[in-house]
């Protein structure tokens, strides 16, 4: 590609696939978010079940089929709480954790302006509190959340074993549960990029916006850490051949030498 090198070559791959990745994943997450918010609940009122499940779906479906589009390009991250978390466990190197972070940042705007231009009304798809939480509840939330998201990203994406393929039915499925259960209360951002979107083009930022990006970070760092210790600990050993068939599973113990060399190094992701 115009005589660039190889590094550089793949760092624009990168960051193009980001940036068209997080913004098909969340212009149909928007899209369906606007729609069940359109007429604005009462602020106060009770959650409405139907809606809040509507809103969930969109997401879960949206990660899933764009994670299962983009895993061959990028790695299908689109979210700077999983860019870090790679960087973190060795999966990506530092400089192109900065271009993807950016390019998510910048895919996450654009999804959030084209709904509001696309659709009538106000665009209510923003990250609030909600149902009385409060600020450190909101925290926490979206710490636990996120912590959940990504430690099943690192498990089912980037240590690869024989259902890999399948990773993307996982991640969207824990998207999906993370979003029942914090659309009500936080609006289930689990994404900087998700919350600064809509914020940005809204021109709101509440007082407690910080929460969206220092709760996914912390869950980001959280889910990195117990990764770090299991692995660390050589998790291996503890439940030997559940990705092997039985003729696999015997040439394994075969070479009892190489059952735990390497596994780590020669499963971590290499974009």
């Amino acid at each position: 590609m115009l005589g660039l090198a190889d590094n550089t070559r793949n760092n624009v791959i990168a960051v193009i696939g980001e940036f068209v990745g997080t913004f098909l994943f969340l212009f149909w997450s928007f899209s369906g978010t606007q729609i069940s918010n359109t007429p604005m609940p009462a602020p106060g009122s009770p959650p409405n079940t139907s809606n809040l499940l509507f809103a969930a779906l969109a997401f879960g479906f949206s990660l899933t089929v764009n994670v299962w589009a983009f895993y061959r390009i990028t790695g299908g991250l689109f979210n700077p709480s999983v860019t870090l978390a790679l960087f973190l466990v060795g999966g990506l190197p530092a400089v192109r954790s900065v271009l993807v972070f950016l390019a998510q940042i910048a895919g996450g705007i654009c999804a959030a302006a084209v709904v509001s231009c696309l659709f009538p009304g106000p665009l209510n798809v923003e990250t609030t509190l909600g149902g009385g939480t409060s600020i450190s509840q909101g925290l926490f939330i979206e710490m636990f959340l996120t912590a959940q998201l990504v430690f099943v990203i690192i498990m089912l994406a980037v240590v690869k074993h024989r259902s890999t393929y399948l990773a993307p039915v996982g991640i969207g499925l824990t998207f999906f549960l993370t979003e029942l259960c914090g659309i009500y209360f936080t609006g289930g951002s689990l994404n900087f990029a998700r919350s600064l979107g809509p914020a940005a083009v809204n021109h709101h930022f509440p007082g407690y916006f910080w929460i969206y990006f220092v709760g996914p970070l912390l869950g980001s760092l959280l889910a990195s850490a117990f990764y770090g210790l299991l692995h660390s600990m050589r998790y291996q050993t503890c439940n030997p051949g559940q990705d092997f068939s039985e003729p696999d599973e015997q040439a394994l113990k075969d070479r009892p030498s190489t059952r735990t060399a390497g596994l780590y190094e020669a499963n971590m992701r290499t974009v």
